[in-house]
C-alpha cells in the first residue's frame, strides 16, 4: 500500500518508503519479509533520525500489540513486538506486577525503545533493555529465531537497531507491583551537583535534573521515591533546592496536566515513573531531540563543559535532562559494561540551527568519551563512534550471518555502522 507524507512523531522526518505494509499476524509479517528486497520495522515513530526509514518498504508493528503470556512463577511477561509501555504497564499493574523501569514517555513501543538503548533513570536501574530475558527474531530468510540470556547472540539482538531482523515477541522480567511518590525541587546549584553527584543521584529510585544551562543551576529536580509501606514525608529542601509549591512541567510555565502526579502523592509505578501521562500527548511533537552518554566518572566535568556552551545552546533549547543509567552487557548499548550519565537535549524544531550547535556539544564531550543515542539527532561521524563499542565487529559478523543481503539495512545503518 502506498502512503505519502507519513511522518515521525516530531514531524521533522517524512518517511521515504514507497510501500507500507501493516501486518496483523506474524504470518503476514513473514510474508512481507519474504517478498521485500529492503524493509524496516516501525514502532511508535519516536526516533528523530532515519534509523527506521526505508526507501522501499516499511512495516508498522502497531497491530501486533497483544500480551501473549504472564508467567507468575518465573516472573515474566511475553508480548508481541508492537506493544507500547503504557498498555503493558496498565495490564501488568492490574495483574499485580510491574516493570523495574520506564522511560519518560509511556507512549513509546517496548521493542523500539529497547532496540535503540532507550532508558529511564536510577542508580540501580539499567536501560529498558535490561528487563528483556528472551525474544523471537524474524530473520531475513523468514525464519523465527528464539534467543535468551544463555545465548551470546541475545546481547546483540536486544539492542540491535533493527539490523538483525524484526523482533516479533519480547519477554520481560517483572516483579510485584509497587507505588511511587514523586517530589520536585527547584533551583539546584551546579556546585552542589559537582560536589555531591553520587549522593544526589542515589537519593531516590529515579532522579532527573532539568536545566536550560543558564545561571549555573538545574531549574528542577524530579525525585521518584519507591515506597516500601513506611510513612513517606519529603523534606522541604534538597541540597539547597526548595520543594516546588505546586505541580510543574519540565519546562516551567507550560501546562502541567500532561505530567504525572507530583507533590509526594503516592501512585502505582506505571503512573509515576514516566514524566508524562499516557492519556495526554506530552506536546504537539514540534521539537527535536539529541542525547549523549558519558561514563559516570566523567559526569561533573562533562556537565561543566556543556554549561560553558550556554550562549550557543540556550537560544535553540527547550530543556535538557540529566539521568544516570547502570551498566549492561548489550553489544551496541552506550552503557556496555560501564555506568553512564545521559545528557538529553530537547530543541526547538529548527534543524539548521540545531545542526550548527551539535558539533560544539560533541566536541565538548569528546574528551569524556561521549557517544550519541542511536534514535536521536547527532552529527558525530562513525569513526568517532565505533571505538566506544568493542563488540561492534562481532555485531557486524552476526549481521552478515543473519542478513547476508542487507534486507534490513538502510542508509542510516550503512553510514553509522559501516
Amino acid at each position: 500500500m502506498l502512503q505519502e507524507n507519513q511522518t515521525n512523531w516530531a514531524g521533522n522526518l517524512v518517511y521515504s518508503a514507497r510501500e507500507w505494509l501493516t501486518p496483523t499476524t506474524v504470518e503476514e509479517l513473514q510474508t512481507a519479509v519474504n517478498q521485500s528486497h529492503h524493509l524496516r520495522p516501525l514502532g511508535s515513530r519516536h526516533s528523530f533520525n532515519t534509523i527506521a526509514d526505508s526507501p522501499d518498504t516499511i512495516v508498522p508493528l502497531g497491530q501486533l500489540n497483544r500480551v501473549l503470556a504472564l508467567d507468575r512463577e518465573r516472573g515474566t511477561v511475553t508480548a508481541e513486538g508492537g506493544i507500547r509501555y503504557g498498555e503493558l504497564g496498565q495490564y501488568l499493574h492490574a495483574e499485580g506486577f510491574a516493570l523495574p523501569n520506564l522511560a519518560s514517555l509511556p507512549h513509546i513501543s517496548v521493542v523500539g525503545a529497547c532496540a535503540t538503548a532507550t532508558h529511564g533513570s536510577g542508580d540501580g536501574n539499567g536501560g529498558l533493555a535490561t528487563a528483556v530475558s528472551a525474544l523471537q527474531l524474524l530473520t531475513a530468510n523468514g525464519d523465527l529465531l528464539t534467543l535468551s540470556r544463555d545465548d551470546d547472540r541475545f546481547y546483540a539482538a536486544v539492542v540491535g537497531l533493527g539490523a538483525l531482523g524484526i523482533i516479533t515477541q519480547i519477554t520481560l522480567d517483572v516483579q510485584p507491583t509497587f507505588d511511587v511518590a514523586q517530589v520536585v525541587y527547584l533551583n539546584l546549584p551546579f556546585a552542589q551537583v559537582a560536589a555531591h553527584f553520587d549522593a544526589i543521584f542515589s537519593a531516590a529510585y529515579s532522579v532527573s535534573l532539568f536545566t536550560d544551562w543558564q545561571n549555573g543551576q538545574f531549574g528542577e529536580v524530579w525525585l521518584k521515591h519507591r515506597l516500601t509501606g513506611e510513612p513517606f514525608a519529603a523534606p522541604d529542601t534538597f541540597f539547597g533546592a526548595a520543594a516546588a509549591p505546586g505541580k510543574v512541567h519540565p519546562i516551567l510555565g507550560l501546562p502541567t496536566e500532561p505530567c504525572t502526579e507530583q507533590l509526594g502523592i503516592p501512585g502505582p509505578w506505571h503512573e509515576r515513573l514516566p514524566h508524562f501521562r499516557l492519556d495526554f500527548t506530552p506536546s504537539s511533537g514540534a521539537e527535536l531531540q539529541s542525547e549523549y552518554f558519558v561514563p559516570r566518572r566523567h559526569a561533573p566535568a562533562a556537565l561543566a563543559a556543556i554549561f560553558a556552551l550556554q550562549e550557543k545552546i540556550t537560544p535553540h533549547l527547550l530543556i535538557s535532562e540529566i539521568r544516570t543509567i547502570a551498566a549492561d552487557n548489550f553489544w551496541l548499548s552506550p552503557c556496555y559494561q560501564q555506568p553512564m550519565v545521559a545528557l538529553h537535549f530537547t530543541w526547538q524544531r529548527n534543524w539548521p540551527a540545531v545542526a550548527q550547535v551539535l558539533p560544539h556539544i560533541e566536541a565538548a564531550l569528546e574528551p569524556f568519551n561521549g557517544r550519541p543515542h542511536w534514535g536521536k539527532l547527532f552529527t558525530m561521524p562513525a569513526a568517532q563512534i565505533h571505538p566506544h563499542y568493542p563488540r561492534l565487529a562481532d555485531f557486524q559478523q552476526l549481521r552478515r550471518q543473519l542478513d547476508p543481503t542487507g534486507k534490513f539495512s538502510n542508509p542510516f545503518l550503512e553510514t553509522v555502522l559501516g
